[in-house]
């Protein structure tokens, strides 16, 4: 699927199911919620803290995919096309960082 499949697939869903889109601001705070879950998964799963008893789901898969459904609705909702809106961030990372990283001694 691409990006703009994914766009597509999303407006249909909140179309056909979702009623409406929740307001912008909503939306970004349920990506912040969802970017916090994530991060809970990974602290636990690669940090050094471990998993509550009462937590069961420890898949970042699905919370990186609930990430990017929520990021779909906001770029749906402000009328970004992710598509070019992606590659032309690739662009400025590229040109930018040509060499930054490749003269890191950390990375290296």
């Amino acid at each position: 699927m691409t990006i703009e499949q994914a766009q597509q697939k999303v407006d249909q869903w909140i179309k056909e199911v979702g009623v409406r889109y929740f307001n912008e601001l909503t939306n970004t705070t349920l990506l912040m919620e969802e970017v916090g879950e994530l991060a809970r998964i990974m602290a636990r799963k690669y940090g050094e803290q471990s998993f509550k008893e009462t937590e069961k789901d420890h898949d970042p898969a699905d919370e990186m995919a609930d990430i990017l459904f929520v990021l779909i609705c906001l770029a749906n909702q402000t009328g970004v096309n992710l598509t070019e809106a992606f590659e032309q961030n690739m662009i400025k990372k590229s040109s930018r960082d040509i060499n930054r990283h490749k003269e890191n001694p950390k990375l290296i």
